[in-house]
């Protein structure tokens, strides 16, 4: 690596800088190992304790427009075009900037939500094939994966904040595509207070009538996806990098991980909405009458909720548009930033590129060669693994081990994982403020918290709970059936139906997949509780009768299992998903300071296309496979088409599924670890050269 001869001065300082702890350079030079963190310790939490210095500039007062904060280059004033006026001057800063980037991106988010909601949806009304299942749920990754580079290199070098506007009108028109569908035709059938009894009969409906409107709601959808998949990008690329590049450095932490965390909160917020938008279109559905236009009724929380988005993301549009380039005093916190950056390509360094392909694609392979670039892109992908794949498996995992319904697992899971999610990433970033981490320090943090990570998925395992009987699955019928199959002579002529699943409790302490499974023939509300009566599979237990003195057989619900583990298994989850986020932020910035800051938002773009290909193409079939192997029992309908998977082996769930989290966790804390040696050996490597050059420049001389 060769260094230009101007700077072997400045580079020897930053070398030396870099091989510290902290700003403190002389506890390197002590031979007692333990000193030095007798020393860094207390110091540390005294700098902890102190609240930051440097603080964004005051914006209560409008500045003037031809003031000398816009004479640095590409710096200018708030406003459309010649539209510039001094009283929205106040505007032109980044707490604005990040504002509406909070707002956008928690749009972006809901919508995120209201996605998955409605392709299960689909998923269910349209008997989808594995091909339309995979185009519809990983179409937006395709698309990310193909533009994210273009996007990084093409709008780093441009006005950021218009391509932000760009994305913001594009979002717009994708939630409108997605709420055409909901608005347009009927997607959700009329719901019907169906009961799942015994009942003989000869149905032999396969299901094939054909949906009139299915192909064009497909195409839709896809079409939105690949739509969505596009204007993200602009959103975690180019967003991203604008804040931290007018942030000071003793807060860019904490706007790091603002910018980082509102995707989530906009996810959680668009659950909670199609969770109580459900229950309020259910009950339309039942009060109201057969007529086709009704229809709109009961599915108006999807399309008005993709319209909400879709208004909210138009309002920031011609906002976004107002950004200049760079914010008054963006020139000067961008050459504060050059100084924490670390060059070991030289290639990069004062290096121009031009706008043609060849010189996207060299600039990018000088990224792809950066050792610390790929580390730290791994480590990324490895964190935002271990987010998926406990959104998919944990409530598996709560459904099969603590016998919960799939809604209340559902939502249990998206509770703690948001706080999780939130406190770890912004007690992250407070302590990568505070305590002032140097390069390498953050790469020890991330160590540090990966591993303790690890460790805590690791104790879940341990957390053990009573499972209930369950009739053909764990027991078979009293010797009458077999295990796997959920029939047997007791319910054979019954036609059972295997589309929803309702459990019900016998009274004999098992539990069964159904009311129709059990043999039952009728039911009746009794104290506020359904009850089965007549059920030919149940035939020991205790018998209780009701008010009109008939024994009940069943009710409905899950049995319960004296289970005192459940607050355990929370708290190693919550602290787990704490320690996994707390390296969040120290990971983005040490993307960002792995190359010259020129090319930072191409350094994310990298980031984000190893993530986006790794998530279409490879975790899919992860998940695929899992599913495949853990599952025992499949919703098969008439036609012999395999819906989802009702119920999983318990055993094969905790090692495989909670196995996945363990083994993105434990990358991570790999990756992070290479990335460390790899940092030491460029230092080394580095200030051996300057030794060498200062050496032979002293042997010129004399």
């Amino acid at each position: 690596m060769t260094q230009a001869p101007g700077k072997e001065q400045d580079t020897m300082e930053v070398a030396q800088a870099q091989e510290g702890d902290g700003k403190d350079n002389k506890d390197i030079q002590k031979s007692d190992r333990l000193t030095p963190f007798l020393t860094t310790v207390p110091r540390s939490v005294t700098r902890f304790k102190k609240l930051p210095v440097e603080k964004t500039p005051d914006s209560s007062s409008p500045p003037e427009i031809s003031g000398p904060q816009y004479s640095g280059p590409l710096e200018g004033p708030f406003g459309l075009g010649p539209l510039v006026f001094p009283v929205f001057q106040r505007f032109n800063n980044i707490d604005f900037f990040l504002f509406l980037f909070f707002v956008v991106v928690v749009a972006d988010g809901f919508i995120f939500a209201h996605v998955d909601q409605s392709y299960k949806i689909l998923e269910e009304e349209f008997s989808l094939t594995d091909t339309e299942k995979y185009l519809m749920d990983y179409s937006d990754y395709y698309v990310s994966f193909m533009v994210a580079i273009f996007v990084a290199y093409y709008g780093g070098r441009g006005n950021r904040s218009r391509w932000m506007a760009a994305s913001a009108f594009i979002l717009g028109i994708t939630s409108v595509v997605f709420a055409i569908p909901f608005y347009k035709y009927e997607i959700i059938r009329q719901f019907e207070d169906e009961e799942d009894l015994c009942e003989v009969t000869n149905a032999t409906d396969c299901g094939t009538s054909r949906i009139p409107h299915r192909s064009i709601c497909i195409y839709l959808f896809i079409f939105a996806q690949c739509l969505h998949g596009m204007t993200a990008m602009p959103f975690y690329i180019l967003g991203f990098t604008f804040i931290y590049e007018h942030t000071p450095k003793l807060s860019t932490g904490i706007y790091i991980a603002i910018a980082d965390s509102v995707q989530v909160l906009g996810y959680a917020l668009g659950l909670a909405v199609g969770a109580v938008g459900a229950r309020s279109s259910q009950n339309q559905a039942l009060n109201g009458d057969a007529n086709v236009h009704n229809f709109r009724q009961w599915q108006k929380v999807w399309w008005s909720g993709f319209i909400s988005v879709a208004v909210v993301s138009w309002c920031t549009f011609p906002l976004f548009l107002c950004f200049p380039p760079r914010l008054p005093g963006g020139n000067k916190l961008i050459r504060e930033k050059e100084k924490e950056h670390l060059f070991f390509d030289k290639r990069l360094e004062n290096k121009e590129f031009g706008h043609s392909l060849k010189d996207l694609l060299q600039a990018v392979k000088c990224l792809v060669s950066n050792p610390l670039v790929m580390c730290f892109s791994l480590c990324k992908t490895s964190e935002c693994l271990t987010l998926k794949g406990n959104l998919k498996f944990v409530p598996i995992y709560l459904e099969s081990r603590f016998l919960m319904t799939p809604t209340l697992a559902s939502r249990l899971t998206a509770l703690f994982m948001f706080f999780g999610y939130t406190v770890g990433r912004f007690l992250g970033g407070l302590i990568v403020d505070r305590l002032e981490m140097s390069f390498k320090n953050k790469i020890r943090f991330i160590v540090l918290t990966s591993f303790v990570s690890v460790c805590l998925f690791i104790l879940i395992l341990s957390v053990e709970c009573e499972t209930a009987k369950f009739a053909g699955i764990t027991e078979d019928y009293d010797g009458t059936g077999i295990l796997g199959n959920l029939t047997a002579p007791c319910n054979e002529k019954c036609d059972c139906p295997n589309k929803h699943y309702a459990s019900l409790c016998g009274r004999n302490d098992k539990e069964y997949f159904s009311a129709c499974y059990a043999g039952c023939t009728a039911y009746k509300y009794f104290q506020g509780e359904k009850t089965y009566y007549n059920c030919s599979c149940i035939k020991e237990g205790l018998t209780t009768s009701d008010s009109d003195g008939h024994f009940i057989d069943g009710t409905s619900g899950k049995c319960s299992t004296r289970c005192d583990s459940l607050p355990l298994f929370f708290a190693f989850f919550f602290s787990s998903i704490v320690f996994a986020n707390l390296s969040t932020v120290s990971v983005n910035l040490s993307i960002l300071q792995s190359a010259p800051i020129s090319y930072n938002s191409l350094s994310m773009g990298v980031t984000f296309t190893i993530w986006r290909l790794i998530g279409s193409v490879g975790l899919p079939e992860i998940f695929k496979k899992v599913s495949i192997k853990s599952c025992i029992y499949w919703n098969i309908n008439n036609c012999g088409l395999r819906g989802r998977c009702w119920i999983y082996d318990v055993s094969k769930v905790v090692y495989m599924m909670m196995g996945i989290s363990i083994i993105f966790q434990a990358s991570l804390t790999f990756f992070s670890l290479l990335a460390l040696f790899n940092y030491n050996r460029g230092v080394k490597k580095n200030t051996e050269n300057m030794v060498k050059k200062a050496n032979a420049s002293k042997q010129e001389k004399t």
